[in-house]
């Protein structure tokens, strides 16, 4: 399953956005420098969200935009 697809089934899963999610992290005080379970732990319990789908999402609140476009549109396995 791509990158995108997590992000994509956690949308349909929550009816929120990605960057929905991000303000709502925010908000509760999360941010870069807050533990991975912390926040996988809110999205688990808040969202019903499985550990693979929440530490996905805890990869784009903690490191969003530093996420690196290495593979886009490379045709590779990441792509």
């Amino acid at each position: 399953m791509s990158f995108q697809a997590y992000l994509d089934n956690i949308e349909k899963q929550t009816g929120k956005t990605p960057n929905e999610l991000i303000t709502l992290a925010k908000e509760k005080g999360f941010n870069s420098d807050t533990k991975s379970g912390e926040i996988a732990d809110w999205l688990k319990a808040d969202f019903g969200l499985g550990h693979g789908h929440a530490m996905a999402m805890v990869h784009v609140i903690k490191k969003g935009p530093k996420i690196s476009d290495k593979h886009v549109g490379s045709g590779g396995t990441h792509n």
